[in-house]
């Protein structure tokens, strides 16, 4: 079946679905959903929103300062100011969507502050901040006339001329993208759909790593479609592990422990009940991401551990499950009762600092192809995030590419010359064994090799394993009828090699690349 809509964007997080709103007055937009609307990263960050908007204390310098100091000096300054100088004008239309933050007594922002920050400048909404972002804009996109959504939907690959039987490399000038090949998952066919303006938001890459906060549907595949049709993507080693997942066997994804608990004054303690951040950076547990998760990861190594503690209970109880209910009511499932108990955590793959290359405008190098939200690398993190800088930066650029791509839409038409989706000669995979263990083999690579420290050797070991997977992934794709299951598995091999290859070609320790190799480089 071949479809034809203004505009096609693949992804429904708070970046796919704010831009959908932001251009569905001038064209129809496809709005396509692996799964279900709720099941986005977006809907389980939990800290908050990042943005100055107490004038009195807090300024843009102070954001953008503390924003180039997290990136470790590698983020793309005009990146930066971009994001710092619109996120006020952003948090006003969240506001108008229907999405409630939370005020103090005197009706202001109660706001919080997070490591890595100088001042209080974290919007919130309780501790589900993105659930409630995601419900406003999910309410927003399925009363909009012109937006139609696609559930259960599973993009293949972006089309661009190559399939049109020109040779295309990463060296070709022009590069076009006229739509996406899609998978019905409901009646196992694969639809055309054509646009004039694709937009990639497929959020993640949590989903390569076995212990991650991401939904499991965070499998890169918007970074992987790209890069196989031949566009730039960068930054892939800079990965953030979130040092408190809740340390749970068998729970995947992991239950993120917001960073907002140690703004609050929570403290990290080993399973001796000793605390160690001291030992690691004098901002003790509001030091980054990157070295607390560094500083988590040697304490259990060095003592042999499977967990630390995160140490609450000093705080008074009423205030603690005021602030943050969903942990309190989570960790009592679990027996934990964290105004009493110190709750046990471990890091987790939480975030992507690289990505989809794009410019200000959120273009890619590939024509007609937008990137927003975690899949893109704006240049805005460099080598590690900011606590909260990611769901203002998917509104900032989501914006920013609706903006450009209505300036530039009556000059695109749709190429009707694009051949429908060849399934000759495939068969039905029986055979989910080898999808799946081939997944497990990924985690396991990822996680030994390619985790918070790493080595040349081990990087080495990683890209000789993930070749071999790669090589019986893509025999058995051309074998098989398209599935969700087998597109998935390629998608995480692709982005598995990415963020090896360029972990390696980094020969220092930087942001969140620390490798054993490069001790004296810049941390």
């Amino acid at each position: 079946m071949i479809r034809e809509f203004d505009f096609l964007v693949i992804g429904s997080g708070i970046a796919g679905m704010s831009f959908a709103l932001k251009v569905a007055h001038k064209g129809k937009v496809a709005l396509i959903c692996k799964t279900e609307l709720e099941e986005a990263n977006t809907f389980f960050a939990q800290g908050g929103i990042a943005s100055v908007t107490n004038t009195l204390v807090d300024n843009f310098d102070k954001h953008i300062e503390d924003t180039m100091i997290a990136g470790d000096w590698i983020s793309d300054r005009a990146a930066v100011e971009k994001v710092v100088r619109e996120a006020p004008g952003q948090i006003k239309e969240l506001i108008e969507w229907g999405v409630e933050f939370d005020k103090n007594d005197k009706g202001d922002f109660d706001l919080h502050k997070e490591g890595g920050h100088s001042e209080f400048r974290i919007l919130h909404h309780k501790d589900n901040t993105g659930a409630e972002i995601q419900e406003s804009l999910i309410r927003a996109v399925k009363t909009h006339p012109n937006i139609e959504i696609f559930n259960r939907h599973f993009a293949v690959e972006i089309i661009t001329q190559h399939h049109m039987g020109i040779i295309v490399t990463r060296h070709t000038p022009g590069i076009k993208c006229y739509g996406a090949y899609v998978l019905n998952e409901d009646t196992g066919e694969v639809d055309t759909f054509l646009s004039k303006v694709t937009l990639m938001a497929t959020g993640g890459v949590g989903a390569v790593y076995r212990n991650t906060t991401n939904p499991l549907v965070a499998t890169g595949d918007g970074i992987a479609m790209v890069y196989r049709a031949k566009g730039f993507v960068q930054d892939m080693e800079f990965i953030q592990f979130h040092p408190t997942a809740l340390y749970h066997p068998g729970d995947r994804p992991c239950f993120l422990i917001t960073e907002a608990m140690r703004g609050y004054g929570a403290v990290l303690r080993n399973m001796g009940g000793e605390e160690f951040m001291q030992k690691y950076d004098p901002r003790l547990s509001l030091a980054p991401r990157d070295i607390v998760a560094r500083a988590i990861d040697s304490e259990m190594k060095q003592r042999g551990d499977d967990h630390v503690y995160l140490d609450v209970t000093h705080k008074d109880p009423e205030e603690t499950r005021k602030h943050f209910p969903n942990i309190y009511e989570k960790c009592l499932s679990l027996g934990i009762d964290i105004t009493k108990d110190y709750i046990p955590v471990a890091p987790a793959a939480h975030y992507l600092c690289g990505g989809i290359k794009v410019n200000l405008d959120g273009e890619s190098s590939i024509n007609r192809l937008y990137a927003v939200g975690e899949c893109s690398c704006t240049g805005l993190h460099g080598g590690n995030r900011l606590a909260s800088n990611s769901l203002i930066e998917a509104v900032v650029y989501a914006d920013a590419a609706a903006k450009h791509a209505l300036s530039m839409l009556d000059r695109y038409e749709f190429n009707h010359e694009i051949p429908e989706w060849n399934a000759e000669g495939t068969v039905t995979n029986e055979e989910m064994v080898l999808i799946t263990q081939s997944m497990k083999e990924v985690n396991q690579i990822m996680g030994a090799y390619v985790g918070i420290v790493r080595s040349d050797l081990r990087l080495k070991r990683a890209w000789v394993r993930l070749d071999m997977i790669y090589e019986e992934t893509e025999d058995l794709f051309k074998r098989s009828k398209a599935s969700r299951a087998i597109c998935e598995l390629r998608n995480m091999v692709n982005v598995g090699y990415l963020i090896t290859r360029q972990a390696i070609e980094r020969k220092e320790s930087r942001g969140l690349h620390y490798t054993i190799d490069y001790p004296h480089a810049k941390k």
